[in-house]
């Protein structure tokens, strides 16, 4: 269990325990309403990244950032227990970037995110990318005050994890199978996954890609620049 998670509270003896975890949540979400407020007031259209670890969060930011860099001025938050190697990833690319490490905590919180965008220079972002900590089941409690929330399931972890971890799912605007260059090699269906995920989840859009081929990617581009578009004009 981590510092100020609920993953661990079982039983009616954590009673009190849950009594302050409900206390947290509700200060986060207090705190997720001022973020989205404030990235607003910049004009700027935040995306929160969840997967479990290993699922190419960084490889996609790496080519999205590839692809959109020339239209648009990005800039990422970089969430892990520990290392700042993602951000440096990010910082080779010319892109402003925000390490958030955690320590213990299994997952970024709207604070830490509040923290976070003041070392950044607002004022020249439009498109604002944060990697959570690869987690399926923390991250999908705090809202950070993103605009996207964007899961990603690779192929290697197989079909079973939208029945192993639903809320994650339920939480999520968009999932992005991805590696799917692996399919020949893993019992991985992408149609049952689809309707395993649209039972939790009915709203949710699927994106399937290959980061490393570039299959799919487009769609995935043509996603995001759609939402951009449809909340710079909301604006």
């Amino acid at each position: 269990m981590c510092e100020e998670c609920g993953c661990g509270i079982t039983g009616e003896s954590d009673r009190k325990i849950i009594e302050i975890f409900e206390d947290i949540l509700k200060y986060n979400r207090f705190q997720a309403i001022h973020n989205r407020e404030h990235l607003e007031e910049h004009r700027i259209y935040a995306i929160n990244l969840m997967s479990a670890p290993g699922s190419g969060k960084t490889t996609l930011l790496e080519k999205t950032l590839e692809n959109l860099n020339h239209k648009y001025r990005i800039g990422v938050i970089e969430g892990d227990l520990e290392t700042e190697r993602d951000a440096e990833r990010i910082r080779k690319k010319g892109i402003p970037v925000y390490q958030i490490t955690t320590g213990t905590a299994c997952h970024l919180n709207a604070t830490l995110i509040h923290k976070a965008i003041h070392h950044l220079p607002l004022n020249e972002i439009d498109i604002l990318f944060v990697e959570n900590i690869g987690n399926l089941v923390c991250p999908a409690n705090y809202e950070l005050g993103t605009h996207l929330n964007v899961t990603l399931l690779s192929v290697p972890e197989g079909e079973d994890k939208p029945e192993k971890y639903p809320l994650i799912f339920k939480v999520s605007d968009v999932v992005i199978i991805t590696k799917i260059d692996l399919l020949p090699y893993f019992d991985f269906n992408l149609e049952k996954v689809k309707e395993g995920i649209q039972k939790v989840n009915p709203k949710t859009q699927f994106i399937a890609l290959s980061a490393k081929t570039g299959e799919g990617f487009e769609d995935w581009i043509i996603f995001l620049e759609k939402k951009f578009k449809e909340y710079r004009d909301r604006l």
